[in-house]
């Protein structure tokens, strides 16, 4: 954890669940963030509230399916670090329908595939000069979450191999997008590994949100978070 020091860190999909969690953690770094800034479809006053404790927390407004609120945002941040360029983007923002096989659907396959795939795709797009500028920034070598990374929040849910919990959800729809941005992943680690990011994706495990349900039971978006370094990412992609 000592070795975890990120300049800036950007987090989509932050106003509730693992998203939420994750800003709380970055705040109670002992070395916190220059800049956290915390993005959401639409504002409310939890987050603001949170802001004014937090001079070094930003609230912003974003839509990962919206190309224009994307580009928004990225203005917003640009505003604020000033040169410095982006460290870490977590691509967190993300939705589930709890269908099956029998009643999915090509209108609930499109509305998970735009948020799920092509949301965290075209956000790392657009805050790419920013990522590599704060790779070209940094004195470190190597590839880490401190130097310049892109961290898409996937799920074990989407494991060509395992499909784990079938007999309790079936979620065809979640599932595929989530294998789909493990290729998007796979690419971007491919594309951007000479520009100094780091690209990888991570399964945060079934967690107590509003999305994971409540039949996890004994855990909470918060206990079940922890900063690691990239170091500690292990993927087998034969399995994902």
């Amino acid at each position: 954890m000592a070795e975890f020091n990120v300049g800036s860190v950007l987090v989509t999909g932050s106003n509730r669940g693992i998203g939420l969690g994750l800003v709380k953690q970055f705040l109670e770094l002992p070395n916190p963030p220059e800049w956290i800034f915390a993005t959401t479809r639409e504002l409310d006053g939890s987050q603001s509230k949170l802001a004014l404790k937090h001079p070094n927390l930003v609230v912003l407004q974003l839509d990962v399916t919206d190309p224009n609120s994307i580009k928004a945002a990225v203005q917003r941040v640009e505003e604020h670090v000033q040169g410095h360029g982006l460290n870490l983007l977590i691509n967190n923002a993300g939705i589930i329908r709890f269908t099956t096989m029998e009643n999915e659907n090509a209108e609930t396959m499109e509305l998970i595939y735009l948020t799920n795939t092509v949301g965290p795709l075209l956000v790392s797009q657009e805050f790419l000069p920013l990522l590599k500028k704060a790779a070209q920034q940094s004195t470190q070598t190597g590839l880490s979450c401190s130097k310049a990374a892109i961290v898409n929040m996937s799920s074990i849910a989407g494991s060509i191999e395992v499909v784990p919990m079938w007999e309790l959800w079936q979620t065809p729809s979640y599932r595929c997008s989530k294998a789909a941005l493990n290729m998007i992943t796979r690419c971007q680690s491919l594309e951007y590994k000479n520009c100094g990011i780091l690209c990888t994706s991570i399964h945060p495990g079934w967690v107590k949100t509003r999305m994971g349900t409540e039949k996890v039971g004994v855990i909470t978006h918060l206990q079940s978070l922890a900063i690691l370094n990239w170091e500690e990412f292990t993927l087998n992609w034969e399995e994902w």
